[in-house]
């Protein structure tokens, strides 16, 4: 994750005051984060764009969608299409999950409140999971901002798993992709599947 900028952001009214904090967000703290921690995330990933009154009472009503994944063992973020046939599936994978003791599976459309936009929303979310589990289909949707950020941070790139459907033929697959897979699958964390039942047995194999 990128360094907390050392700006001092404008304080909207009714904000607490500063506190420092020695926890990582991968150190899986046993209680939600404090909203400042938050607030300065969010002007980080926003370019140092200081929050509205309204948009900080919105965010800090969010944080205890936290709750769940913070105090669970393990918890895995499951990303990928929206679409009618592909969210099923997405389910698959999360249920699957879900079956383990102690662990917490959501997808993004789970973790509801009122967030400044969805690339906040994500990035707050993938801090303070365990696991990122992608499951792509294709090259269409805007999963593909996520799949790109898989990368581009790596305390991301390290917590993900990508399970990538197969077809017979041409690959539906775009070539950043394709080498988005590629550094995946050296690090032992692509999962190849092509239909619901392979995609369960593999997902069983995610940590």
């Amino acid at each position: 994750m990128a360094p907390r900028s050392d700006k001092s952001p404008n304080t909207p009214p009714g904000r607490p005051p500063d506190k420092s904090s020695d926890k990582s967000p991968n150190d899986t703290p046993d209680e939600p984060p404090d909203r400042t921690e938050i607030v300065e995330k969010a002007e980080e990933y926003l370019h140092d764009t200081s929050l509205s009154l309204e948009a900080y009472e919105n965010l800090s009503r969010s944080i205890s969608e936290l709750t769940p994944i913070i105090r669970t063992d393990t918890s895995y973020f499951v990303l990928g299409s929206y679409g009618r046939e592909e969210i099923r599936r997405l389910q698959l994978v999360k249920d699957r999950l879900n079956r383990r003791l102690n662990s917490y599976a959501f997808l993004m459309v789970d973790v509801r409140g009122e967030w400044e936009n969805g690339v906040l929303k994500f990035r707050v979310l993938a801090d303070f999971t365990d696991h990122i589990v992608g499951v792509v289909e294709h090259d269409r949707s805007g999963f593909l901002v996520e799949q790109g950020l898989f990368v581009a941070e790596e305390s991301y790139f390290e917590k993900t798993h990508v399970l990538k459907r197969e077809y017979e033929g041409e690959s539906p697959y775009s070539w950043m992709q394709e080498s988005v897979f590629e550094l995946l699958d050296r690090e032992g964390r692509l999962y190849a599947w092509s239909g619901e039942g392979a995609l369960g047995r593999e997902t069983e194999k995610i940590p």
